[in-house]
C-alpha cells in the first residue's frame, strides 16, 4: 500500500462494547478512525451495524491497519490487560516507524507501563498509558482520560483526547498529561482505589440506615437524593439513590434481593498494595478492599451469626432524625480522608519516578466522565491551584474548615454504629486517620522501645534524631545491635 492510503488520523485495536464506543466518539468529533480486531469478523460486523454511515474504516491485518494511518500513527490497545498488550505491541514493531504512537488504554498495572515505556523509547516509538474511566457510556458520550508516558506523543494526542472527553461543568476537558512512564496508569489505579473507598463509605451508610434507623429503601432513596444537593453531590451517590428505588417485577427492592457477596478485579488491591510499598497510610482504601473480602467468605459469616454474640442491629434508641445527619457529616468527613490518602501516594510515587504530578490537573480529570466524579474534586482542584506545593489536602484551609464542621456528626455516627454492633470499617478508619494525623506524639515510641529490647533494631531519641542508640534493657545483653533498614 501506498502513503495515499493513509486516510486514518487514529487506529484503534480491540473491538469489545469499550473499543467500538471510544471508535464512534472518536468518529463524532471529526477525526477518521481505523479499526482492527484479531478476530476480523468482527471488524466487518462493526462496519456492517454500529459503524454504518460512519467515517470509520476498518482493516483486514495488521500491515493493511498501518498503512492506513496517517503519520505520526497513533494507535490505541483496548485489549485485554497483561501479555495480550505485549503480545500486539510486538506484532505491531515490524511496521512501525520512528516516532509512531502506540497508545495502551486497558486496565494494566503501572509497573508494566512503566517497563513499555522504557523499551519502546529505546526502539524509537512513543508509548503512552492511559486511564480511561467512565465505563461503557463514558467511552461512547466523553471519558475522563489519563495520559501518561512519552511527553512527546502529547501534542499528537492532545486535539483528539481533549476533543473525546468528558468535559467538567465549567467545559473543561477531563484530560490532561499526567506524567512520564507509568504515570498515568498510575494515576488511573489510585481513581480506582478511591472508588473502592467511596463505595464501601456508601454501603456502610445503607448498612446503617437499613438495619439501625430502620428506613425502608424508598425513604433511603429520598435520603440519598437530598444529599446529591449538597456536599456529596456525585455520580455514586446519584445511582445509589437509583438502586434504592429500583422495584423487581414483584415490587419488591431488588437491592435485597441480591447476595452480599463483593466481587472485585484487583485494582483496589494494586492500590493497597502500593500504599504498603511505599510506606504511605492509604487505610480507607485497604479496609474497603479487606471489606470486600469478608464479605466473599459468606457461608462462613452465617455459620458465624448463628454463635457469636453481639448487640442487636435493630437496638439504635437514639434521635434517629439527627444519626441521620451525622452520617452525611461522616461519609464527607471519610471521603475527605481517602482522597487526602490518594493523594500522599500518588505524591510519593511521583517523586520515586520523577514524574511531577499536577494534582490540580488530576483532580480536573476527575470532574466528569469517570466513576468517582463529583461537585468536591472542585474543591480538591481549588486546593492545589492555590498552592501547587500543598503538602496534604487536610493542611488547606477549606478542607481543614469541613474536617472541623463535619467532625461532631462524624464521631456520633460511628458512635451509634459500634453501640450497635453495625461494622463501619472504612468509616471508622478514616476517623483513625485524621486522630493520628493530628496527634503530635503518637504511641510508637513503645514500638521501637519493643524492637530494641527484643531485636536490638535501635531507637532514636527526641533530643537526637538522626542518630540511633541501642539499650541494653536486661544488662543481659551485649551492645551488639541490627542494622537499620527500612522495608
Amino acid at each position: 500500500m501506498s502513503s495515499a492510503d493513509a486516510v486514518a488520523d487514529f487506529g484503534l485495536i480491540g473491538l469489545a462494547v469499550m473499543g467500538q464506543n471510544l471508535i464512534l466518539n472518536i468518529n463524532d468529533h471529526g477525526f477518521t478512525v481505523c479499526a482492527f480486531n484479531r478476530t476480523v469478523s468482527k471488524v466487518d460486523r462493526f462496519l456492517e451495524n454500529e459503524a454504518k454511515g460512519t467515517q470509520v474504516v476498518g482493516a483486514h491485518s495488521i500491515e493493511e491497519f498501518v498503512a492506513k494511518l496517517k503519520r505520526p500513527r497513533k494507535i490505541m490497545l483496548l485489549v485485554k490487560a497483561g501479555d495480550a498488550v505485549d503480545k500486539f505491541i510486538e506484532t505491531l514493531l515490524p511496521h512501525l516507524e520512528t516516532g509512531d504512537i502506540v497508545i495502551d488504554g486497558g486496565n494494566s498495572h503501572y509497573p508494566d507501563t512503566q517497563r513499555r515505556y522504557e523499551s519502546l523509547t529505546a526502539k524509537g516509538i512513543l508509548f503512552v498509558g492511559c486511564g480511561v474511566s467512565g465505563g461503557e457510556e463514558g467511552a461512547r458520550y466523553g471519558p475522563s482520560l489519563m495520559p501518561g508516558g512519552n511527553p512527546e506523543a502529547w501534542p499528537h494526542l492532545k486535539p483528539i483526547f481533549q476533543a473525546i472527553a468528558a468535559k467538567a461543568p465549567d467545559g473543561a476537558p477531563c484530560c490532561d498529561w499526567v506524567g512520564e512512564g507509568g504515570a498515568g496508569h498510575f494515576v488511573k489505579m489510585v481513581h480506582n482505589g478511591i472508588e473502592y473507598g467511596d463505595m464501601q463509605l456508601i454501603s456502610e451508610v445503607y448498612h446503617v440506615l437499613r438495619d439501625g434507623v430502620g428506613l425502608t429503601n424508598d425513604e433511603q432513596g429520598d435520603i440519598f437524593a437530598e444529599w446529591n444537593k449538597g456536599v456529596l453531590d456525585s455520580f455514586l451517590i446519584e445511582i445509589t439513590t437509583d438502586i434504592l428505588r429500583y422495584k423487581d417485577t414483584d415490587g419488591q427492592p431488588l437491592l435485597e434481593k441480591i447476595r452480599d457477596a463483593a466481587g472485585q478485579k484487583g485494582t483496589g488491591k494494586w492500590t493497597a498494595i502500593s500504599a504498603l510499598d511505599y510506606g504511605m497510610p492509604v487505610t480507607l482504601i485497604g479496609e474497603a478492599v479487606f471489606a470486600r473480602c469478608l464479605s466473599s467468605i459468606k457461608d462462613e459469616r452465617v455459620r458465624a451469626s448463628k454463635i457469636l454474640s453481639g448487640p442487636a442491629a435493630t437496638a439504635f434508641t437514639g434521635d434517629r432524625a439527627q444519626l441521620v445527619k451525622d452520617l452525611e457529616q461522616a461519609m464527607y468527613a471519610s471521603k475527605i480522608i481517602s482522597y487526602a490518602q490518594g493523594f500522599m501516594l500518588m505524591r510519593e510515587a511521583s517523586q520515586q519516578y520523577k514524574w511531577n504530578l499536577n494534582y490540580g490537573s488530576i483532580a480536573l480529570m476527575w470532574r466528569g466522565g469517570c466513576i468517582i466524579r463529583s461537585a468536591f474534586l472542585g474543591d480538591i482542584k481549588n486546593a492545589f491551584d492555590s498552592n501547587r506545593e500543598l503538602e496534604n489536602l487536610l493542611f488547606d484551609p477549606f478542607f481543614q474548615r469541613a474536617m472541623a464542621t463535619a467532625q461532631a456528626g462524624w464521631r456520633g455516627a460511628i458512635g451509634a454504629a459500634v453501640a450497635i454492633g453495625i461494622p463501619t470499617p472504612a468509616l471508622g478508619t478514616a476517623l483513625s486517620f485524621y486522630d493520628g494525623y493530628r496527634t503530635a506524639r503518637l504511641p510508637a515510641n513503645m514500638l521501637q522501645a519493643q524492637r530494641d529490647y527484643f531485636g536490638a533494631h535501635t531507637y532514636e531519641l527526641e533530643a537526637n534524631p538522626g542518630t540511633y542508640i541501642h539499650t541494653n534493657w536486661t544488662g543481659r545483653g551485649g551492645n551488639v545491635h541490627a542494622s537499620t533498614y527500612d522495608a
